[in-house]
């Protein structure tokens, strides 16, 4: 009956290790830790990648000094007992192996709690936000933080079962007062812009400050994110006329993907705005100011898209 407990109670402690982490990548776990004062450390076993199992080794991590003999079991709980735990020979000093934990900080439900990156203020909440100018396949995912660090890594892919592959270039950080925004431009392949999409395509950004672990997903269909660029446009004082193009970067043909428009006409003098609507490329306004502002902006004539930017001054 002892000898059934003990195996019971090693089988227990094994699955129990087990579920305290999951591999990121090779050689490099993930800890969920979760963040208060009363929840113990994670234990976690560590193996000696040596395949003499005679060979005398030890453990280090960084310049201190863990353990000796070809397993140990750490515990796991604040940043300082993340990192770098390496595995070497006794005589020599060689790296025989290693493994890196991260930590990832969850609440007493076991949702992550996310505080490295900056919420966008429009969709309220949205971390990672992706925006596509056409129906080509290709889109620009972003996110921000508060300050640029050399800490930070980044790694942005689509989710297995998403329909088609899905590739990203590297993110480039443009500096905005008091906050970093970074941007990556990615394209789904084979993506056909005249066929119906089934399946949203689905992001997951991987965010690493030093030791610390965050993801961030979003999932949308190319549809959903569509926002065209403003269109180019002209006054004609002679008539009154207001007469603009499609963006050079949306999809043709403009008769399978055609645009509505909005013309805002502001008035100085009554400090009000009128907004008048259409599927031409040009509109006769009524007699207007010659201190009145003119833009248009553009959108999706058959999909409830978003609304391009206004377009730059007509006159």
């Amino acid at each position: 009956m002892s000898h059934l407990l003990f195996a019971l109670l090693s089988l227990f402690s094994f699955a129990a290790l087990l579920e305290a982490q999951w591999k990121l990548k090779e050689n490099v776990y993930v800890i969920e830790s979760e963040w208060n004062d009363e929840t113990p450390a994670k234990r976690v076993e560590l193996t000696c990648n040596t395949p003499d199992e005679t060979l005398p080794v030890y453990w280090k991590k960084g310049t201190e000094l863990k353990g000796t003999g070809k397993t140990l079991i750490v515990e796991v709980k604040e940043f300082p007992d993340a990192g770098n735990y390496t595995c070497l020979t006794a005589n020599t000093h060689e790296i025989i192996s290693y493994d890196f934990f991260l930590i990832s900080k969850i609440d007493s439900n076991g949702q992550m709690i996310r505080s490295i990156l900056k919420s966008f203020t429009e969709p309220n909440g949205m971390f990672l936000k992706c925006e596509a100018k056409n129906y080509s396949g290709i889109f620009i995912c972003s996110w921000m933080t508060e300050n640029e660090s050399p800490d930070l890594k980044f790694t942005i892919r689509s989710l297995k079962g998403s329909q088609g592959d899905v590739t990203c270039s590297s993110p480039v950080a443009h500096t905005d007062k008091s906050e970093i925004k970074y941007t990556v431009q990615c394209q789904k392949e084979n993506y056909c812009p005249f066929a119906e999409e089934h399946q949203p395509v689905e992001m997951v950004l991987e965010v690493i400050d030093e030791v610390e672990y965050e993801n961030y997903t979003s999932s949308f269909f190319i549809r959903d994110i569509i926002q065209p660029e403003p269109p180019q446009c002209q006054y004609a004082a002679t008539n009154g006329t207001v007469t603009w193009t499609y963006p050079r970067t949306w999809s043709t043909p403009k008769s399978y993907f055609p645009l509505t428009f909005r013309v805002k006409v502001e008035s100085t003098n009554e400090h009000r705005n009128q907004i008048y609507g259409t599927d031409e490329e040009s509109i006769q306004i009524p007699a207007t100011g010659p201190e009145d502002k003119i833009s248009v902006q553009a959108r999706d004539r058959y999909y409830n898209s978003s609304w391009s930017e206004w377009s730059s001054l007509c006159r």
